[in-house]
């Protein structure tokens, strides 16, 4: 999409820069388009793997990478994870990651509520993140308590075992048809009741509800809430100002005008 700045984007980044400057506390909500950027694909767009199609195997690849396929047959859950990894190999985060980084410097109180599991915000800096879906890098053994941090799971045999039980290896993210893991959804929700002075979407469809669900509460009491994404999403009809932008291009633009 064209990533020229207009003259009526330029006004509604001038806008959200004003916000910015009178809040003391921000909740950005991101999603796979924050990393878009640094060249990781957007769900369902692996490559171009897994657009409207099944896998090799002849099932979606949502069964796939299922905790009930972990646990039915591990080797095949980690063909897929092995093969998302290779393609995610190399990538790091980008000036969206720095800039929200530098938010949390900036402001009294800032957190970020991410879905992606490639560990990209702590990595620019950022402290108080909420990664909902987990970390893709954290492994951990289903039988011990064995885990360990891997930079690259290419290390890691294509049906790793635990060194010390054998017991099977996985990462510790939430597959599909798995629960949240219940002390960040506490984390989220004592955030929330604490309340922010403006919400952020960035680059997230919101199509679950507790990522939608922040930014609908917010608005409709009375709070700021801004979305960046070149396309439309569930929430664009419900947020106050719009960005069809790129995150790396619109925060960045973001942070020049507000210095």
């Amino acid at each position: 999409m064209d990533q020229d700045i207009t003259p009526d984007v330029s006004y509604q980044l001038d806008r959200v820069v004003e916000i910015l400057r009178g809040v003391h506390s921000v909740l950005f909500i991101t999603g796979a388009g924050i990393s878009a950027d640094s060249g990781l694909p957007t769900y369902r767009g692996i490559g171009g793997l897994y657009n409207d199609a099944d896998t090799p195997e002849g099932i979606p690849i949502e069964v796939a990478l299922s905790g009930q396929m972990m646990n039915a047959n591990p080797g095949l859950t980690w063909k897929y994870i092995h093969q998302i990894a290779s393609v995610c190999r190399g990538r790091t985060y980008n000036r969206a990651h720095e800039v929200l980084a530098l938010a949390e410097e900036r402001l009294p109180r800032a957190w970020v509520l991410t879905q992606n599991v490639d560990g990209f915000h702590r990595r620019a800096g950022s402290k108080n993140v909420i990664d909902i879906h987990g970390d893709v890098h954290d492994i951990l053994c289903t039988r011990c308590e064995y885990t360990k941090t891997v930079q690259d799971l290419g290390e890691l045999a294509p049906k790793p075992l635990c060194p010390e039980c054998e017991g099977q290896i996985r990462p510790d993210v939430v597959l599909f048809g798995e629960i949240l893991p219940l002390h960040k959804v506490a984390i989220m929700d004592q955030e929330r009741a604490t309340g922010f002075d403006a919400v952020f979407s960035i680059g997230t469809t919101s199509v679950f509800p507790y990522i939608a669900g922040p930014v609908v509460e917010a608005q409709r009491k009375g709070v700021p809430t801004i979305e960046i994404n070149p396309s439309e999403t569930a929430v664009s009809e419900v947020v106050d100002i719009k960005i069809p932008l790129g995150s790396a291009v619109a925060c960045d633009e973001i942070w020049k005008r507000l210095d």
